[in-house]
Order: structure tokens, then C-alpha cells, then sequence
């Protein structure tokens, strides 16, 4: 993960955002994983042409208003310039964004958890958004104010990719 943000003098409370399935649909490149052997870098680079999930865009929209947000995502730290043109291409701030070091395979419930922690140090996490059932269920279990994204769908291949394989 990268350096946390410096916090302004006086700073609004964090509202933390997931990108996959929550901003960003993935759907259209499930198939690199789902293939045999499993093609980790098309699924990847293929995330400049996710569409975006317009509910998601407008939760993070609103919560702009009184909320400084952070993106904690996955995807892998190779993946930042990609991810960042993508967030701008949709008129969406492009960080400060959290993402997984390219070495890290841990779970994203176990990812996540940390990162919160961490960001707490520093922060008022206010609310955390994320498409990962068990994401929410172990920040949750912990106390953190999180809510699952539910306008995708979420997949079998990106559970898998997400908490067995600690690729997401």
C-alpha cells in the first residue's frame, strides 16, 4: 500500500470507497479469470474499459460534499495509472488511492482490515463502501461503519479472485 494521505489542519471525516463492483463494472473482463489457465494481466489491463456503475459515482458524488474520500482498493499497485485515467475519465477525484502492493496476496478482507486500521491512526472513518461480502462482514465484526454495495451483482470468479486467491 502507498503512504497514507497527509490529513489538512482540520479534516472532514474519511469516507472510504472500494473501485471494483462498486464504481467500477468488471463484468466484461470475468472471463480472463474464469479461463484456465487464469490471464491476471488482461483482466487487469482491461479495467481501462470497465464501464462505470453510475450508483456508485453518485454515492461517491454526494458524499464529496462533506466527506474527504479515499479509494482502498485490490487491484494490484502496477494497475495505478490505469486506475487513476479511468477514475478522471469519469469526472471522479483520482486519489488519494490505496492500493495492493504487487507482491501482497492476502485476502481483501484481511487487506482491508489492515489499511483501515491504519487509516484510522490518522483519520475519522466515517463510512466504508465495498462490494465484497466478506470485506463487509469482517470490517463490520470489527465495528467499522460499512455497507455493501449491491447494484452488481457479486460474482463467484471475483469472491474467489478476491479471497482465495488475493488477486483483487
Amino acid at each position: 500500500m502507498t503512504a497514507l494521505p497527509v490529513p489538512s489542519p482540520d479534516p472532514r471525516p474519511l469516507a472510504v470507497f472500494d473501485i471494483d463492483g462498486v464504481l467500477a463494472d468488471v463484468r466484461h473482463r470475468l472471463h480472463h479469470i474464469e479461463a484456465h489457465p487464469q490471464r491476471w494481466e488482461r483482466f487487469f489491463q482491461a479495467a481501462g474499459r470497465d464501464p462505470v456503475l453510475e450508483e456508485g459515482a453518485q454515492r461517491l458524488r454526494d458524499a464529496l460534499v462533506d466527506h474527504d474520500v479515499i479509494y482502498l482498493t485490490g487491484r494490484p499497485e502496477r494497475t495505478r495509472r490505469l486506475t487513476e485515467r479511468w477514475l478522471a475519465r469519469h469526472d471522479l477525484p483520482t486519489g488519494p488511492l490505496l492500493m495492493r502492493a504487487d507482491d501482497d496476496d492476502r485476502p481483501a478482507r484481511y487487506l482491508k482490515r489492515s489499511e483501515l486500521r491504519r487509516l484510522s491512526r490518522t483519520r475519522d472513518v466515517v463510512s466504508v463502501l465495498d462490494d465484497d461480502p466478506a470485506v463487509v462482514a469482517v470490517l463490520a465484526a470489527d465495528g467499522w461503519p460499512v455497507e455493501l454495495a449491491t447494484w452488481l451483482p457479486h460474482s463467484s470468479t471475483l469472491r474467489s479472485a478476491q479471497q482465495d486467491k488475493g488477486r483483487t
